[in-house]
């Protein structure tokens, strides 16, 4: 069948041709791709990124802290008091955060009223009541201008205001009042689910020892698995000292990784804590309101100095699956595939040997000779055959 394609030609089996050279470079370049290639395929993808494992990167998590110590401190005119867990343990200020009170500024008996504005605040200085318009705030100050300017001290002369009166004390403590608090402890209970995998864990140890958690303290070495850090160790863990940070406040940011290889047992996904410096600065205020006998109002104001620890977990878990596993293997079968392409493109090309390569490589087929003359002829006798008279053919 001229042109066509044989019968069975849809059964044919077509193989590819390869030369064989003796290049001993193009040869080591191509044994050293190739190592290249298994070095990747074995050490990166299956035993470091485990590629032949299902992974969840985004665990559900939930944590609780609890914050434990005692601290005796003198509250201004307030007199002296005791700090437990319910006062220098302030409430979160946001998801997973919990606020340590480490030193304060008190004003006690604040009451609203008129006084002179603080001198330490700029839109509060004056010569003339014309310098301190009726009505106005002021900027960044703690209340509203009455139109008078009056004597605040024997050198400073300041705005009248309507606030809470005597304004804000600003003086700061040269050390931390609450310097025991390096001391305290902070309990964090964290629970970790991958969904994926339907798998939970918790940080806490699975004892029968009722005294464990009370006794234990986290260290990096020797007690990894304790969830109860001593914060002198946490700060200095995040490169500070904590009477420096307590003075002024601060933020330390605690770390929680997970990191579990399903494959193995449960018993060995274990979190993994680091701490970090976020902030050397952190303050807020707070108030504490009673009415006296005339039923007037009055407050005690706190401006608290302390550390705040933001808490975060992170983690993933990962369990051998036949997808990943395939599309692994698979990347690194066609990594080799490349490295040949690599090989042959160095040899066709760069190689001072290139023609010679090509012309072993590629062969151009051509069809015989004698089926072509055979042709031709088979041709000619068709032509002449048709050019015969129309009697010639009768007979």
């Amino acid at each position: 069948m001229a042109g066509g394609v044989r019968p069975g030609g849809l059964l044919d089996y077509k193989t590819a041709k390869f030369a064989l050279t003796r290049n001993r470079r193009v040869g080591l370049l191509h044994r050293l791709l190739q190592l290249g290639v298994l070095a990747y395929l074995l050490g990166w993808v299956l035993l470091v990124r485990k590629g032949y494992q299902d992974t969840d990167p985004a665990p559900r998590a939930a944590v609780v802290t609890k914050m434990k110590g005692a601290a005796v401190a003198e509250a201004g005119g307030a007199g002296r008091r005791l700090w437990d867990a319910a006062d220098y343990g302030q409430g979160p200020q946001g998801e997973n955060v919990l606020f340590l009170v480490t030193n304060f500024i008190a004003t006690a008996e604040q009451a609203q009223g008129t006084c002179p504005e603080s001198p330490s605040v700029l839109d509060a200085t004056c010569t003339e009541d014309a310098d301190c318009p009726m009505g106005n705030p002021v900027a960044r100050g703690n209340g509203i201008k009455t139109g008078k300017c009056v004597m605040f001290n024997t050198t400073h002369s300041t705005c009248e205001i309507y606030g809470w009166c005597p304004v804000e004390n600003n003086t700061l403590p040269r050390k931390p009042l609450l310097a025991e608090a390096e001391n305290f402890t902070l309990f964090i209970k964290n629970t970790v689910h991958f969904t994926k995998f339907n798998f939970s864990k918790c940080n806490t140890l699975q004892t029968n020892d009722p005294t464990y958690f009370k006794s234990c303290t986290y260290d990096p070495f020797f007690n990894p698995l304790c969830p109860v850090f001593c914060v002198r160790d946490m700060v200095e863990a995040a490169g500070e000292t904590f009477e420096d940070l307590a003075l002024l406040g601060g933020s330390i940011g605690v770390r929680i990784k997970w990191d579990c290889d399903l494959d193995h047992p449960a018993a060995q996904c274990l979190p993994q804590y680091s701490f970090s410096l976020q902030d050397r600065r952190y303050n807020f205020r707070t108030a504490s309101y009673y009415w006296d006998s005339q039923r007037r109002l009055y407050r005690n104001l706190l401006k608290l100095y302390g550390i705040r620890f933001d808490i975060s977990v992170h983690g993933q878990a990962g369990k051998f699956s036949i997808i990943p596993a395939a599309v692994s293997f698979g990347t690194g079968i066609a990594l080799f595939g490349a490295a040949t392409v690599v090989c042959d493109l160095v040899l066709l090309y760069l190689d001072a040997k290139a023609d010679f390569y090509w012309k072993e490589k590629f062969e151009e087929a051509k069809p015989p000779k004698g089926k072509t003359v055979a042709a031709a002829q088979g041709h000619q006798e068709c032509s002449a055959t048709s050019t015969l008279p129309s009697g010639a053919a009768s007979r």
